[in-house]
């Protein structure tokens, strides 16, 4: 093969369309598509990067990052982000003071040195972690503009090299942390809609029966929901929850008046004399403290929709002070009747407004919901360009926003879930007992990941690291020990999602590569195939024949199946590998690649199509297109009557040591239940062949 066909240099015997670079394209794309292809036993047509990412060519990713941002355009920002980023954390003051007052038949007694001691602990676990580690620090960390466990885990690989095994023990981690979100997205959005519908146990005490179904019918709504986006109704999230965060502060305000003396629980001496009091008690209570800061993944995984500025701005102005205020105010109240920390968040409001409250809080209940859903969806999408995942259904739900994506399958898997535990507990109390052992996890592995970091992108020095590990770990360890404490009463359900989820990924992975092995050895050198059929003379039909592959270097298996069978070779073969990039439309001047791969007389050719995430993935469309703009010497007639060959073989499970053969019998279901790439990117089934080998693996 020649240099330029290897290379994919723009020289003679390549067509490159001005505006597009060839390394844009094979590079990286060329091993996210061969592992793809391992997948299902498919060529993997396309490579997806992870959605809301984007490339140069995204004149507005300044802007959508928060960087360069005026006045009000960064205040509308910092709007949307309310919406989306706060919708977790912002529901908490609806469970957390009353899960701690009630833990273990009311262990923290409504005593002024026991409220002050957990409104202390409360509000300094905000402050370390959320203000200053979230916030202040790892919103620095970014990775190419994206946030999330994922994203700083592919950072560290980057930072520290390819040191196999520090690579692979760094990918551990981050599938760790996937994992305990996952169990996180199914927890969050029942204890969060139970905790506000049962405001009306409050408001109207006669209709506690119908809490649990009315809930069940909020959440079936929601998911069913999900198919047609959030792009119309995510503008009105912004303005509900600073309507909510309004409505936690005024609350707050007007129970501290009437008892200032609660804002001595803002001194740290009052958490520290509560521990050294009771430290059997604290470390109970820790394991219902940490509810205080649930969400505060969120603020680090959707860096790349809002930006740094955004984030620090809503958080500082409007959510941290709002927070504070509400939880001083349920103290107040506490401590002035001590009945009330049976729900002190609904009984600190007037009565007159607890159905208006209980219909704010189911709203802003639905909206932290969705934000865990729609972080569900773009973690399991950038797992599948991992190759932690096999090939999923992802659909674009908004035309202009990359992140705005639904994944059916997620979506089926998450309501099942949602659905079950909440149905399994019936009550926000019960299941924040749960709650607790998924969110502490998830903070411990981002600290172990932000040390990782820190070390090498700012240069911090030991100390640095010591006072991070001890302020960050040390905490997130006590709620973490807290919280294994309650496995027995329900915190086991999180550690089986993550149990259960980290079995598909790295079965999925190990089994990936082990089919990507056996498949490019029988896919073997296309430069070696070509010379073979030069040699043998092997008889040429007339026609198009295209072979969807991720590559231009080895031979798609159908290509050499059909020599092999077949003993023909159409006149016209068009390699094909498609991508798609975080831009909502790529226009025809940098849709494609053409390379004649050094065979021009031999009449194959490789075309790279390029696309954008709004633009239908469509290979005959796309080629029809090619050949109008002359990237291809054909007519858009000779491409209807074309015929497309998929390589797709049965994945067989043999009896070798390289997994253990139940392990082997899951990754063939999970492919099996992969995504059809001959659906997905349009090909005429009547114009359709598949054909292959069975790989062994």
């Amino acid at each position: 093969m020649s240099e330029s066909a290897s290379t994919g240099s723009s020289g003679e015997g390549t067509k490159q369309i001005p505006g597009l670079e060839p390394t844009d394209a094979p590079g990286a794309t060329d091993a996210a598509g061969r592992e793809a292809a391992a997948e299902s036993g498919t060529d993997g047509l396309e490579a997806r990067p992870a959605p809301g990412r984007s490339d140069a060519s995204d004149s507005g990713s300044a802007e959508r990052h928060g960087s360069g941002l005026g006045g009000k355009a960064l205040a509308g920002v910092a709007l949307a982000a309310l919406g989306v980023v706060f919708g977790d954390i912002g529901t908490s003051p609806l469970y957390a003071l009353r899960t701690v007052f009630t833990i273990d038949d009311g262990a923290v007694k409504a005593t002024p040195d026991d409220v002050y001691g957990v409104i202390s602990l409360m509000f300094w676990s905000i402050t370390i972690i959320v203000s200053v580690k979230y916030v202040a620090i790892l919103l620095r960390a970014d990775n190419n503009g994206e946030g999330g466990v994922m994203a700083l885990a592919a950072l560290a690989r980057r930072l520290y090299g390819k040191n196999a095994s520090r690579a692979a023990a760094l990918l551990v981690i981050g599938i760790v942390g996937v994992s305990l979100f996952y169990g996180d997205s199914i927890i969050t959005p029942a204890v969060s809609v139970l905790s506000a519908v049962e405001g009306l146990e409050v408001a109207t005490p006669g209709v506690s029966h119908l809490v649990v179904p009315i809930a069940a019918v909020i959440l079936t709504i929601l998911f069913a929901a999900q198919r047609f986006g959030t792009a119309r109704v995510g503008k009105l999230f912004g303005p509900v929850m600073l309507l909510w965060f309004a409505v936690l502060a005024v609350a707050g305000i007007g129970s501290i008046v009437k008892d200032p003396t609660v804002l001595r629980g803002l001194s740290p001496t009052y958490a520290i004399s509560f521990t050294v009091a009771h430290p059997g008690i604290t470390f109970v209570a820790m394991g219902a403290v940490v509810l205080v800061i649930t969400g505060a993944e969120a603020l680090y995984a959707d860096l790349g929709h809002f930006g740094r500025r955004p984030i620090h701005r809503a958080w500082f102005f409007v959510v941290f002070p709002a927070l504070t205020l509400n939880y001083l105010g349920q103290a107040s109240l506490i401590l002035n009747d001590p009945s009330t920390r049976s729900n002190p968040f609904f009984l600190l409001m007037p009565e007159w407004a607890r159905i208006p409250v209980v219909i704010l809080a189911t709203m802003a209940t639905v909206i932290a919901s969705q934000a865990v859903i729609s972080g569900a969806f773009s973690l399991s999408a950038q797992a599948v360009q991992l190759g932690l995942l096999p090939p999923l259904n992802i659909r674009q739900t908004s035309e202009k926003d990359g992140g705005q994506i639904y994944l059916p399958a997620v979506n089926l898997l998450l309501f099942l879930g949602v659905m079950a535990v909440m149905l399994t507990f019936r009550s926000s109390e019960r299941l924040a007992t749960a709650y607790g052992v998924s969110v502490t996890g998830a903070l411990v592995v981002d600290t172990v990941l932000l040390l990782i970091v820190a070390r090498r992108l700012w240069n911090w020095k030991i100390w640095h690291l010591v006072v991070a590990a001890v302020a960050f770990g040390g905490l997130e360890l006590t709620f973490l020990a807290g919280n294994l404490s309650k496995v027995i009463h329900g915190g086991w359900v999180p550690l089986l999602i993550a149990a259960a989820v980290i079995m598909v990924m790295t079965t999925w992975r190990r089994g990936r590569l082990l089919v990507m092995e056996e498949r490019t050895e029988q896919e073997g050198s296309l430069e070696d195939f070509i010379a073979k059929v030069q040699a043998h003379d092997i008889p040429r039909v007339p026609g198009v024949a295209i072979f969807p592959h991720p590559n231009k270097d080895t031979t798609p298996l159908a290509l050499r199946a059909n020599v092999e069978h077949n003993h023909v070779l159409h006149e016209r073969v068009i390699i094909v590998s498609a991508i798609t990039v975080g831009v909502p439309h790529v226009p025809a001047a940098k849709k494609y690649v053409w390379d004649d791969l050094g065979y021009a007389h031999d009449g194959i050719e490789h075309l790279l199509i390029k696309s954008g995430f709004s633009d239908d993935p469509n290979i005959p469309a796309a080629l029809q297109q090619a050949c109008v703009a002359d990237v291809l010497d054909l007519s858009p007639a000779d491409i209807e009557d074309a015929s497309y060959f998929v390589s797709r073989g049965a994945l067989r499970p043999s009896r070798g040591p390289s997994m253990v053969r139940w392990r082997k019998k899951l990754f063939v279901a999970l492919a099996q239940n992969a995504a059809n790439p001959a659906a997905r990117f349009g090909l005429p089934p009547h114009h359709t062949v598949t054909m292959g080998s069975d790989v062994d693996f």
